[in-house]
């Protein structure tokens, strides 16, 4: 029977006193907490499964509650994302959320709080991939890797190679904004895989790093192995993926 093998931990990494990610794999939901190990599940495939990851903002209140905010919605709502007008609709709904949550047009503690989103859902021949800010996902098949996702970013700089800033998010404002996710559809074939991550793992990592993990590896080896590398490289911020591979037995 096809089925679908996710791969993932989340970590607060080196510098970080806490962790404000959160990860989404199908109805499981964690949030704001650490694994010790990567945790692997195995779904069939067919029923729409999502699996996504959202980085509170640093520098915002609230950066862990609006990640599990975000990521407790998408989990709960997961088997309707069928399509990607049901995405970019859900993800707007989340945004709309984390405002409310925030406190809406009053002042609150919670004001400006926010958190990027980046993820997929695999249904039975394609799949969905989305994201709000600079998390990410990537393609590890077929090649060398490829991101999918599309960074809400400035340019850089020359010479410079990463960015805090983001130009979207979910929620982040004093006052209401739209967002226009980033939702593209692929085909779906067995042996396919997918990285989803938070910046906590790019920012410290080149692409080529990350390639050269998924090549050798596979599944919770390969998650371990890039978390090893990004702590390796200094862990200066939150650490959250997971390592999506498609089965045909």
């Amino acid at each position: 029977m096809p089925y679908v093998a996710v791969s993932a931990l989340s970590h607060p990494g080196l510098l970080r006193d806490r962790n404000e990610d959160s990860l989404v794999i199908g109805p499981w939901t964690l949030c704001a907490t650490v694994t010790e190990s990567p945790q692997t599940l195995v779904f069939p495939l067919g029923t729409p499964l999502v699996v996504a990851v959202a980085d509170g903002l640093g520098g915002h209140p609230g950066g862990e509650v609006a990640s599990a905010l975000v990521a407790r919605r998408i989990a709960s709502i997961g088997p309707a994302l069928n399509s990607e007008d049901a995405v970019c609709s859900a993800l707007n709904a989340c945004n709309r959320a984390v405002f409310e949550a925030a406190g809406g047009d009053a002042e609150s503690e919670l004001a400006t709080m926010g958190t990027t989103v980046a993820g997929i859902v695999v249904q039975r021949e394609s799949l969905l991939a989305f994201n709000v800010g600079d998390s990410r996902v990537y393609a590890a098949s077929h090649g060398r890797l490829r991101q999918v996702s599309i960074d809400d970013s400035p340019p850089l700089e020359p010479g410079q190679r990463t960015t805090s800033v983001v130009t979207q998010c979910l929620g982040g404002s004093p006052v209401h904004r739209a967002v226009v996710p980033h939702v593209t559809t692929e085909s779906l074939s067995p042996g396919d895989r997918y990285l989803i991550c938070t910046d906590g793992l790019t920012d410290p990592l080149t692409t080529d790093v990350l390639d050269e993990v998924l090549r050798e590896h596979d599944d919770g080896r390969a998650a371990f192995e890039l978390w090893k590398a990004a702590i390796a490289a200094g862990g200066p911020d939150n650490i959250t993926l997971a390592v999506v591979r498609v089965g045909d037995e």
